[in-house]
């Protein structure tokens, strides 16, 4: 079952169409239609935005979503501010994500800095590193370093 390519010009016609079912939730499964990278760039979509992830992050996505809060829906230089005034591991993370997401936003898509937001911010479970810890009469005990996928959303504000 393979995914039909459309061209250029299929995409444009039909811009309209394929934006409304994008923005509606399907019936049964409550999933939006999935675009390819190419089809996204042709409509526009993401082009109000800065994005930026990091992937196999070495801290655990729980201790990330504590400063995550913290910096949702605040304005670019506030959530600088918090990020680094806020004496948690996550914190250097997230600084240079921010940089990142701040980057993308303004060379990328030509975004005003001034007036940029935190709009999503999320931390995903990543796959977890097992380790075993030697212990008395035999025995192991299993340690488990968890990773993350952190994820950072910035739009300009309304």
């Amino acid at each position: 079952m393979e995914k039909k390519v459309r061209s250029k010009e299929e995409l444009l016609a039909q811009k309209d169409q394929i934006l409304e079912a994008i923005s509606s939730e399907h019936r049964k499964s409550k999933k939006t239609e999935l675009l390819t990278k190419k089809e996204k760039r042709v409509l526009g979509i993401g082009k109000d935005e800065g994005k930026a992830t990091v992937r196999y992050a070495r801290i655990s996505s729980r201790k990330v979503k504590i400063v995550l809060d913290l910096i949702k829906n605040k304005g670019i230089d506030e959530a600088y501010g918090i990020v680094k005034h806020t004496p948690k591991a996550a914190s250097e993370l997230l600084f240079k994500l921010l940089k990142s997401a701040e980057s993308n936003a303004v060379n990328n898509n030509s975004l005003n800095r001034d007036e940029l937001v935190v709009v999503d911010a999320f931390a995903n479970q990543g796959p977890t590193l097992k380790r075993i810890m030697p212990r008395a009469q035999g025995r192991a005990n299993r340690i488990r370093k968890r990773t993350s996928h952190v994820t950072l959303v910035l739009k300009e504000r309304k």
